[in-house]
């Protein structure tokens, strides 16, 4: 598949949008920590080189462009808590920190692309949802870059506090080796209750 470009943000353009923000998040899947999202707005005349997909490039390459999108762009990044995801459930918990992240940049956009096929409800914004968005846009990969890297730093920090989780390399997601842990070790504070391998070693009988 081809890189992301700006042609959806050049469309936002011609439909009278000035400040078009993409938005993206990171950390549905994992058993413990928050979910992060960010949003950015790109200068359209100073768009960095290599943009794609933050699955696609190595954790160093996403620390340089992170880096280098908040130098040349605007930038905010939000989360929502493990209470918050175990309070509503893990896909409006995502919402809620792309509502934060939106509601953050400053100044405001007038246009937002999303990734994802379904448009946070808290948003009052025009917006549009990007099916695998950080694949076709370089806003929404600018967002997807800047989200991951804030995020795995955020697990590092946490893997310092509870070591034996491997949160260090496995950022929360269910490795073999992390669900062995919970196993081993218990179900820490940053363990997402309501998702169900965490859920089972809490109330298995």
């Amino acid at each position: 598949m081809s890189s992301p470009d700006f042609s959806l943000e050049r469309t936002a353009f011609s439909k009278g949008a000035t400040l078009v923000a993409g938005v993206d998040e990171v950390g549905r899947g994992p058993l413990a920590g928050p979910v992060t999202a960010a949003a950015v707005i790109l200068n359209p005349q100073n768009i960095p080189a290599g943009l794609n997909d933050s699955k696609k490039l190595s954790a160093k390459k996403r620390t340089e462009m992170a880096t280098e999108i908040r130098s040349v762009a605007q930038v905010s990044v939000a989360h929502a808590s493990v209470a918050e995801i175990d309070e509503h459930n893990i896909l409006r918990a995502s919402h809620i920190a792309m509502e934060r992240a939106v509601a953050a940049l400053d100044p405001a956009p007038d246009y937002l692309l999303i990734d994802g096929n379904l448009i946070p409800k808290g948003l009052t914004i025009t917006s549009e949802a990007v099916v695998k968005g950080d694949a076709r846009s370089v806003s929404i990969s600018a967002a997807s870059i800047v989200a991951k890297t804030v995020r795995d730093e955020i697990m590092m920090d946490l893997a310092q506090q509870f070591p034996g989780y491997g949160w260090e390399t496995n950022a929360g997601y269910p490795s073999k080796s992390h669900k062995e842990a919970l196993r081993n070790l218990g179900v820490t504070p940053h363990h997402r209750r309501s998702f169900k391998p965490v859920h089972n070693i809490l109330y298995q009988e």
